[in-house]
């Protein structure tokens, strides 16, 4: 292994300790691929599933997964209006499965995720019967603090600049704590633990992913 990869092992399964203390599930795949597979292992065929607007799960082809496999998906990118999106938005919350990502985790297991809308946070909370994050070891800081700063200050102005918004960090890149009509960053979400027990899993990935 390099040592990234090193670290990545060694740092992932600490992290599941203490995720485990938080009632969450906890696995670490080494690569993308094996990142597929657990979901699919876990997610029972037949279940219905949607997600938000993470591009973790599109570049690593799990969204193509689940629509090539036996599952009932609700995919907002195969829709053309916005009325028909906020239709999904609402159908997560009776899903089976909710597919997400992290904007950040800290090493001690709390995950921070920004919206602009507040509808993956709002999924994250309550509504689907399960949940699973896929966190690339990117997205990993030290504590809470650096956690939310790597949400601000990294993940929101490359999501501006993903949606082409009206705001001061799509000017220069850097978040300005604005309140523009456009700001994506509306709901800052931090979640301490699965409740109930065990309705979130996190699978950490040993590679760069997302924002």
């Amino acid at each position: 292994m390099t040592p990234k990869e090193t670290r990545n092992e060694k740092l992932a399964h600490k992290m599941i300790k203490s995720l485990e203390r938080r009632h969450f599930n906890a696995f670490y795949c080494k690569t993308s691929e094996e990142a597929v597979g657990k979901v699919l292992e876990i997610i029972p065929r037949g279940s219905s599933v949607t997600w938000g607007g993470s591009m973790t799960i599109r570049d690593m082809g799990l969204t193509r997964a689940l629509h090539d496999n036996d599952y009932t998906v609700y995919d907002r990118d195969e829709v053309s209006t916005r009325e028909e999106a906020a239709e999904i938005y609402r159908k997560a919350f009776s899903c089976d499965y909710y597919l997400s990502s992290a904007n950040a985790i800290s090493e001690d297991g709390v995950i921070v995720n920004i919206d602009g809308n507040g509808n993956r946070v709002a999924a994250i909370t309550w509504g689907p019967k399960n949940v699973i994050f896929v966190i690339g070891m990117n997205k990993v800081a030290q504590d809470i603090p650096a956690a939310i700063a790597r949400a601000r200050g990294t993940a929101s102005p490359i999501n501006a600049a993903r949606f082409d918004i009206d705001t001061p960090c799509m000017k220069d890149g850097a978040c300005h704590n604005c309140n523009s009509p456009e700001c994506i960053c509306n709901y800052i979400h931090f979640m301490r633990n699965s409740h109930p027990v065990k309705r979130h899993t996190v699978i950490l990935v040993g590679e760069d992913l997302g924002y």
